[in-house]
């Protein structure tokens, strides 16, 4: 089954970007996955060809308009298409890795990338629209973050990745960071592999790789640890 990606945008040729390159690229090339960037302003209903119009109440900037953006959305996902409806913003949910392992196991993605100072809250709500965030900072716009997103997601698709393992291991899997890696030189401007990896001892490099996940975690990002020890003492089935 194809993967479909759909991103509004008022910067098409933004995309495929970067991921019509490398694990994305190839997935594209193989009909895993289809990629539609649909230019928001062939919605415009008016000569000029206008998106946005100033803020309701006053204030910098302009605002994307409800009526055209909703003209967009009906287009690309009409009634009876199932897939989510995102749309990039510095205000949504953090995107998480459970979020996007879930998104990688459904039928596709609509994104909407916003611009200006933001999108009229009416097509939000009408069109059920689902604000993410990539992080907490601001971007000129929401391509940038749609192409992040959409690249965390379609890695995950089946036979992306040429071992299936790769996925499993890693940052934010197991409510942990990971832990590090090593391979050749033996030696590196002095600085040698950690012994127990070349051990050949699988339970001693388990429980070194998780000490060191455990202790990166605590160092770099606290949060995490606090509800990886959570889930870990909740009993099973609840």
């Amino acid at each position: 089954m194809t993967f479909r990606a759909s991103v509004l945008t008022l910067y098409p040729e933004m995309f495929p970007g970067p991921l019509g390159r490398s694990l994305s690229g190839r997935a594209m090339e193989r009909g895993d996955v289809s990629l539609d960037a649909i230019q928001i302003r062939d919605f415009a209903t008016d000569r000029h060809r206008s998106v946005d119009d100033t803020p309701a109440g006053g204030g910098a900037g302009m605002v994307l308009r409800a009526d055209v953006l909703a003209s967009a959305i009906d287009h690309a996902c009409p009634p009876g298409d199932e897939r989510p409806r995102l749309l990039m913003s510095p205000r949504g949910k953090p995107l998480t890795q459970a979020r996007v392992r879930a998104l990688a196991e459904g039928p596709g993605v609509l994104v909407v990338c916003g611009r200006f100072e933001g999108v009229d809250e009416r097509v939000i709500e009408a069109r059920s629209l689902e604000e993410v965030s990539i992080g907490d900072y601001v971007l000129s716009g929401g391509e940038p973050a749609a192409i992040v997103l959409l690249d965390a997601v379609v890695r995950l698709l089946p036979g992306v990745m040429g071992n299936a393992r790769s996925g499993t291991f890693e940052s934010f899997e197991t409510g942990l960071l990971e832990h590090p890696h090593y391979t050749r030189p033996a030696s590196f401007e002095g600085r040698g592999i950690p012994p127990v990896l070349t051990s050949g001892n699988h339970a001693a490099i388990e429980a070194w790789r998780n000490e060191r996940a455990t202790s990166l975690t605590r160092e770099r990002r606290p949060d995490l640890l606090a509800s990886h020890e959570t889930a870990v003492k909740m009993p099973p089935g609840r």
